[in-house]
């Protein structure tokens, strides 16, 4: 209790005396708990399957999780108690008919369904009640919901149809179907399943926002389906669906040096879809896909995923989605047999055209000719409008940059395209005019790379500026990670890094969104620390690793390209790049703190692991591409491929001790020893501290993945260090280079020298590109490269994670991963005054801030409910960290000292926001 005497009060003084005692009791009160009652703690962001109330999933045991919300220090779960029923009001009152988990004492916030078997075409109800951490039951969250899909392919009513078997027809085959519903209607659901693209309408309105819908897979290997809540569009008496099919990479009739118009799969796109009806007295009905349909062929007269699109707007049939449409012209449709015999949901976030960018410019040649420019690359479609008479041919060229006659240039991105004649060309769209006024187009099946739309046409037309809109295409992962710092260069480096990332997303990471759009492993892997601090996306992920698991063959070997057609087997692949089957579910793991995914990649982690093993017995390896476009010095690819061996081992090992595989884990271990000692006993040089002839990548990867003898760890990086700066603070290397340098010198006391050279604004640098106008990430370290010149691409992107680990410190524990403990080791550089950087992390969002005056440097925390953080500070000599005021040493409970290494001070935090001054 505080106590003021009224007496001892002076006048003058007496208003700013008792704000300040009022202020030291509201924080007295809060520390202590006293405002329990005034604090919201609730559960909530409840997930199944990562996803919010998803519909159709077929996961017999799936994931839940949820978040504390408290914002207490020392905040935390310290049990909870789940109710999932299919009566939400039940649920709702504590009551469930499918499992009850009754009290568990734990902190644990994502766990897997043990309950009674989950059923098809079922809503669950869940919530989660907590108990905080003074063991008071917290608000409850309200309810959250799943709903199966059909589980079994045995489910599935619908039969497989189409409109012909020739891969050759060019435009893309209309389907409908009228049918009539007697009763009122309770809920509807579609469940479609496409071998290619789809669109899906019922009586005349498109369902979902969904774009490319279903994600590529390897077609005869899995098919994915989507479930749709369609509800709202059904009607009593008399319905229609129907259905647009597109090519996609299905049945590619583009041609190109990755042979995918080859492909074993390929065939004229088909579907497969149930339409289930539940009625208000609980009867159930179910419109199939069958011989009953009618098809034709629609104004979509071509359609490629790789090049671009053709519309011919006279052939429109206006209402051919709808009830009252005559479809006495068309014809029959066919069966087709079944894809593949995996038909499984697409529980992951879908494609969406995220952001509509309007033009920035246009530039007029004559009446039929205009460029149009974004301002900004990026990957999709552009929308035009137009108004001309019947018959008027636009062709809209969309490119990445510019002749200097101001026309589009395509020749840094059409080196790989194959053409066999003129009919198709490079992301290139034809719409020719229907002459009723006012049209719109924009393609359906396709997305593209570029920044600029060169638009001409056969009669004059006349456009402006907003004629012409770019919309911004990508798999729609949540942004969870924030970058801002007193460096206008790093900070729209960090923008042009995640603008490159989201081109490349689109149900797996791509290379590139315009050359090629092939899943090439090595730069996935690179860059997928930079999307987990950036991008929830977690979904994109498990499900590309199932396209691994699609594509391995049983000797273990993975291709190069991910899903493939065949190509990649031969050429690109081994360890530096095929180690997207270890690297990705260990950094999901460490990002998530789940294990599903190296669990369901173990196997094939151990067989791909094996066979290398097996070729190559000394530990050493030369399978590999190398550092690939390095600025000017090469290093040996069995260096640099012979490491990635040792981190995949190295995973392999840590994996199995996790899966309490005892016998491998000893196994393997010893196999990384062995690795580590050959690749030493080559490329070391004990005396000199270096490796190789001592470029920048052949020290800086050995440090980096863990095969320097610690004992040599500071003499190596003190030589790396040396090399940068003999190299004039310049980067000497390629994709493998980059993936380790700024952490091998950051992590080794040489943060500085990270920072000098990340944030570089001449040849060669990532701030080089920015300067000159980048809104993403290049292909090729020169600007003016006669080859490998992709304006977007990603593979050079660690640095956006660099940005989070190093500058803002934000690392997950290995020890206690997703986050759970935090480790928070920022790096104050010298010339940047001020670095603020958030993730948010499965436990809530983690902040660390710092910022340098002249006097002092204020460093900010916060640390979500239900985590705790270790953080480690460099404090200078005769500097002391201060805590609200007072030494480090006498501040909080909620901080606690754990140990003083040289200049290194480490303590431990609860749960809370800080602020520290280091002075």
């Amino acid at each position: 209790m505080i106590r003021i005497n009224a007496a001892d009060i002076k006048p003058a003084s007496s208003l700013k005396f008792v704000l300040r005692i009022a202020s030291l009791s509201l924080l007295f009160l809060t520390r202590t708990g006293a405002l329990q009652a005034q604090v919201s703690v609730a559960p909530t962001d409840l997930q199944c399957e990562y996803l919010t109330n998803p519909l159709g999933i077929d996961a017999a045991n799936p994931r839940l999780s949820w978040r504390l919300s408290d914002t207490r220090q020392g905040a935390r779960q310290t049990a909870y108690q789940l109710y999932i029923g299919t009566d939400s009001v039940a649920v709702s009152q504590g009551k469930a008919n499918q499992w009850t988990t009754g009290k568990v004492l734990t902190d644990q916030a994502l766990i897997t369904y043990a309950g009674k078997p989950l059923q098809p075409f079922t809503k669950y109800f869940w919530r989660v009640d907590l108990w905080d951490k003074d063991g008071r039951n917290a608000k409850p969250a309200s309810l959250s919901s799943f709903e199966t899909g059909l589980m079994n392919a045995r489910n599935w009513q619908g039969s497989w149809i189409s409109d012909s078997r020739d891969v050759t027809i060019k435009p893309a085959p209309y389907f409908r179907k009228a049918f009539k519903l007697a009763k009122k209607i309770r809920s509807a659901r579609a469940y479609v399943a496409v071998a290619g693209l789809y669109e899906l309408y019922i009586n005349g309105q498109k369902i979902g926002s969904h774009r490319l819908d279903p994600m590529y897979t390897r077609f005869d290997r899995r098919t994915l389906y989507v479930t749709y809540d369609v509800t709202a569009q059904m009607q009593t008496g008399n319905n229609a669906i129907g259905v647009l099919l597109g090519n996609g990479w299905y049945n590619h009739q583009s041609t190109a040096v990755w042979y995918f118009h080859e492909a074993p799969w390929r065939g004229r796109p088909t579907f497969c879809l149930d339409l289930r009806i539940t009625y208000d007295d609980g009867s159930i009905e179910t419109v199939t896909s069958g011989k009953d349909w009618k098809t034709a062929l629609s104004p979509l007269i071509f359609n490629s995923i790789y090049t671009a699109e053709h519309y011919d707007g006279r052939l429109e049939q206006p209402g051919w989605n709808t009830a009252n449409f005559d479809d006495k012209a068309w014809k029959e449709v066919i069966y087709r047999s079944t894809p593949s015999e995996t038909i499984v949901a697409q529980t992951m976030h879908p494609i969406r055209a995220v952001e509509r960018i309007p033009a920035k410019a246009i530039r007029k040649f004559n009446d039929t000719t205009y460029v149009f420019d974004l301002g900004r690359n990026i990957s999709g479609v552009s929308q035009i409008s137009v108004t001309g008479s019947a018959g008027t041919t636009l062709r809209l060229k969309h490119g990445e940059r510019l002749y200097d006659n101001g026309h589009v240039d395509l020749s840094n991105i059409d080196v790989h395209y194959r053409p066999t004649d003129k009919s198709d060309p490079f992301q290139t769209d034809i719409f020719m005019l229907a002459g009723r006024g006012p049209e719109t187009f924009m393609p359906r099946f396709n997305y593209k790379g570029f920044q600029y739309v060169e638009v001409t046409s056969d009669k004059p037309i006349d456009l402006t500026q907003a004629s012409l809109t770019g919309y911004f295409m990508h798999s729609d992962v949540p942004a969870i990670g924030t970058f801002q710092s007193s460096n206008p260069t790093m900070n729209k480096l960090w923008w042009a890094t995640n603008n490159a990332y989201l081109s490349n997303l689109f149900g797996y990471p791509t290379d590139c969104p315009q050359r090629e759009k092939n899943g090439w492993t090595g730069d996935a892997h690179i860059a997928s620390e930079t999307g987990l601090y950036n991008f929830d996306g977690i979904t994109i992920y498990e499900k590309w690793l199932a396209d691994h698991r699609d594509e391995q063959q049983p000797n273990g070997v993975l291709p190069s390209i991910i899903p493939t057609d065949g190509w990649g087997y031969e050429w690109g692949n081994g360890p530096d790049w095929t180690s997207t089957i270890a690297i990705i579910p260990w950094n999901i793991y460490l990002f998530y703190g789940d294990k599903k995914l190296l669990a369901d990649c173990y196997d094939n982690i151990k067989r791909y692991v094996d066979h290398i093993n097996e070729q190559s017995p000394s530990g050493l390896t030369s399978w590999g591409l190398g550092d690939w476009v390095p600025v000017k010095s090469k290093s040996p690819v069995e260096l640099t491929s012979s490491a990635y061996y040792f981190a995949d081992v190295s995973i392999l090992a840590k994996t199995a001790k996790l899966l309490g595989k005892q016998t491998d884990y000893s196994y393997y271990s010893a196999l990384a020893a062995r690795i580590k000692a050959a690749f030493n006993a080559k490329y070391l040089n004990k005396e000199t501290g270096l490796y190789g002839s001592g470029l920048q990548t052949e020290l800086s990867v050995p440090l980096y993945w863990g095969l320097v003898p610690d004992e040599l760890n500071s003499k190596v990086a003190s030589n790396l260090a040396k090399r940068v700066t003999a190299d004039n603070d310049h980067l000497d290397v390629g994709l493998l280079g980059t993936k380790a340098i700024l952490g091998a010198l950051s992590e080794n006391g040489h943060a500085d020298k990270a920072y000098t050279l990340a944030s570089q604004e001449t040849f060669p640098s990532w701030g080089w590109w920015i300067v000159n106008g980048a809104t993403t990430l290049y292909e090729n370290w020169p600007i003016d490269a006669k080859s490998d010149i992709s304006m977007n691409h990603i593979m050079f992107g660690e640095i956006g994670a660099w940005l989070y680990k190093a500058l803002g410190g934000i690392k997950p524990d290995p020890t206690q991963p997703g986050f759970k403990n935090v480790l928070l080791e920022p790096m104050f550089v010298s010339n940047l005054d001020q670095v603020d950087v958030a993730h948010t992390g499965p436990y809530g969002t983690i902040r660390s801030a710092w910022k340098r005056t002249a006097t002092e440097l204020s460093y900010d925390i916060v640390v979500p409910p239900n985590s705790t953080a270790t953080v480690s500070l460099i404090v200078p000599p005769g500097k002391t960290i201060y805590e609200n005021g007072l030494p480090l040493a006498s501040s909080s409970k909620a901080i606690r000292p754990v140990e003083r290494t040289g200049k290194v001070q480490k303590f431990q935090l609860q749960a809370g926001t800080y602020q520290f001054k280091l002075k």
